[in-house]
């Protein structure tokens, strides 16, 4: 008989594509993995695993499990889902969401909030991460909702396997320290601003990317970029207290931002999209959290 646990784990090392990165995801240690899964290739009768190098593929024998695996666990998850909606007699279970900080901030916080009400019986565990890392957490149901944004000229991959709904549509502000001269515009064009310091979030992410296109096709200059934070509330005190410039979506202002000075940019209507990320096949509890998510996105000026 094949165990479900060392299934699971089978279906992280693929999804991950190693044992490293499988151990970290649950929490285990990598020795731990490698044992449970020398288990279930004896309970399997035929090696699952090529080790290649520190890291290992699947075998012929391994996909073909993996596969079975992965629709033994999604029916199991969605048969425990089913009991415990039937034994409350209302949506219930333990939904994980994923979100970006200023999306957990805004939107999923008094999601949570309503939800206590609403639906008592939910449980809702909240992780932050950007959308890029937290997808193929979806795919092996270590999220149940991933919320994600989608900057105007940067599509996101498109899945396939997984649905996209839209939450919101926001505007990108110039925030400036409030005696910048460019702050005395009503609204401000980027090409005013070459020569200045700038606040953006790491490389490699979706803001930082944004932040390098606007400056180069708007502005025609490389920008200063000399602090880096994917945290919006640092990089509004280095606007504060450094004297520097910043690209920011409305997500990320709430109208208290004292000591700078928050303005359109001239260029036009840039934005981004602020998406809700799922499985195909949603259990009660999780439609209810996606209703709740939208119910507290707010209604943004544009």
């Amino acid at each position: 008989m094949l165990d479900l646990h060392r299934l699971r784990l089978l279906r992280e090392v693929h999804g991950r594509g190693t044992v490293h990165a499988a151990a970290a995801a649950l929490g285990y240690s990598p020795s731990a993995v490698s044992q449970q899964l020398a288990v279930l290739e004896r309970e399997a009768g035929t090696p699952l695993l090529e080790r290649t190098g520190r890291n290992v593929r699947l075998t012929a024998a391994g996909h073909v499990l993996v596969t079975h695996a992965i629709g033994l666990l999604a029916d199991v998850e969605a048969a425990e889902a089913e009991l415990a909606t039937v034994a409350a007699g209302r949506p219930a279970g333990v939904v994980r969401v994923s979100a970006f900080q200023s999306a957990l901030l805004r939107i999923v916080a008094p999601a949570v909030r309503a939800l206590a009400s609403t639906h008592p019986d939910v449980r809702v565990e909240v992780a932050e991460a950007e959308v890029e890392a937290a997808a193929p957490g979806l795919r092996l149901h270590q999220y149940d909702l991933v919320i994600g944004d989608e900057y105007d000229d940067q599509p996101r991959p498109v899945h396939a396997d997984l649905r996209r709904v839209r939450l919101l549509r926001e505007r990108l502000r110039l925030v400036l320290p409030a005696d910048h001269p460019a702050a005395r515009a009503d609204r401000v064009s980027i090409t005013r601003l070459d020569g200045l310091a700038w606040a953006a979030c790491q490389p490699g992410t979706g803001q930082r990317a944004m932040h390098l296109r606007v400056c180069r096709q708007y502005g025609g200059f490389e920008p200063d970029v000399r602090y880096s934070s994917d945290d919006f509330l640092i990089l509004l005190e280095m606007v504060r207290t450094a004297g520097a410039g910043a690209l920011l979506p409305d997500l990320a202002l709430d109208g208290r931002e004292g000591g700078v000075a928050v303005r359109p940019l001239a260029e036009g209507p840039l934005g981004r999209e602020v998406f809700v990320l799922t499985r195909h096949t949603r259990t009660p509890a999780v439609e209810a959290v996606a209703a709740a998510l939208h119910a507290a996105a707010p209604t943004l000026e544009p």
